[in-house]
């Protein structure tokens, strides 16, 4: 899924393609894609997009009469932008929608088959802020603000900076290259941290977020981003299972439950104990191995 730094190219790369454009035709292809009734979906058809925004994880295109055009992309869903006369270069039954433009056509893809991506058009900012989970902008968050958002519940750490009410923006991806940084397990508890474990995960996620957004902007280089993926060259752990650690060259290792993963590395962050994954340490009971030299 996209997370802060990639959505945040993304709505760099809307602003100089599509604000201040007339909206000439918006195209529905799939029947699971629009979420909402009321405002119908045609009143957009026509208008010019006045602006664009970030709601958490969703992008919002902001038109007159105060609607509001909200994607959200999930775990597969992407935009791709094509000028006029080139083909979408991706197969049809991955185009959900396409937005089209004097000047090229907007498409809004899904590479999955479970459809999960969705189109809404509200009405309002109340109805706009009523789809905002409510977490706290990490990378405008004072200290104060993250440790009270981090500690309102006493979750493991890789679910508190993934829950969407707590921290806005964050996913898989960063979670993981944040704890890396900050040499912390994913499952410690958030109320154990000390007060200068907090301050120390605070700026790691400042500084991994803020780092990995100008990256981006770098890789992107003005153009609208295509390979918007959560796996990157570069990252510490995220995505590298089974390669060295950059920090000390131990193997990273994971934990696979259902869509989502832990990446860690033991000895930066687990003091060399390997974390139960819950399919094959039930399935090897007492043969899993409870540490590295294991």
């Amino acid at each position: 899924m996209p997370e802060l730094p990639a959505v945040v190219v993304y709505l760099e790369a809307l602003t100089r393609h599509i604000v201040g454009r007339r909206l000439a035709r918006l195209n529905l292809l799939s029947p699971f894609v629009l979420r909402s009734v009321d405002p119908p979906i045609a009143s957009v058809a026509g208008q010019t997009v006045r602006g664009v925004r970030r709601v958490g994880k969703r992008i919002v295109l902001a038109f007159d009469e105060d609607l509001f055009l909200v994607m959200h992309l999930m775990i597969a869903g992407r935009l791709r932008w094509r000028e006029p006369g080139k083909k979408p270069g991706m197969g049809p039954k991955m185009i959900l929608a396409s937005f089209e433009f004097e000047h090229g056509t907007l498409f809004f893809t899904e590479a999955s088959s479970k459809k999960r991506a969705s189109i809404q058009l509200v009405r309002g900012e109340g109805s706009l802020r009523a789809l905002d989970p409510g977490g706290i902008e990490p990378l405008d968050a004072t200290p104060e603000q993250f440790h009270d958002a981090l500690t309102r519940e006493n979750h493991t750490l890789k679910r508190g900076l993934t829950d969407p009410h707590l921290f806005s923006g964050i996913g898989n991806a960063y979670s993981d290259e944040i704890l890396h940084r900050v040499k912390l397990s994913p499952f410690r508890l958030t109320r154990q941290l000390s007060e200068d474990e907090v301050r120390a995960l605070y700026s790691a996620t400042v500084a991994t977020l803020g780092e990995w957004t100008t990256r981006l902007q770098e890789e992107a280089n003005g153009k609208f981003p295509e390979k918007v993926t959560a796996f990157h060259e570069g990252m510490a752990v995220h995505g590298r299972f089974g390669k060295p650690c950059p920090r000390c060259g131990t193997p990273v290792q994971r934990i696979v439950h259902g869509e989502h993963e832990v990446n860690y590395c033991p000895t930066c962050q687990t003091e060399g104990r390997l974390l139960a994954d819950r399919a094959l340490s039930r399935l090897l009971k007492g043969d899993w191995p409870r540490h590295l030299d294991e």
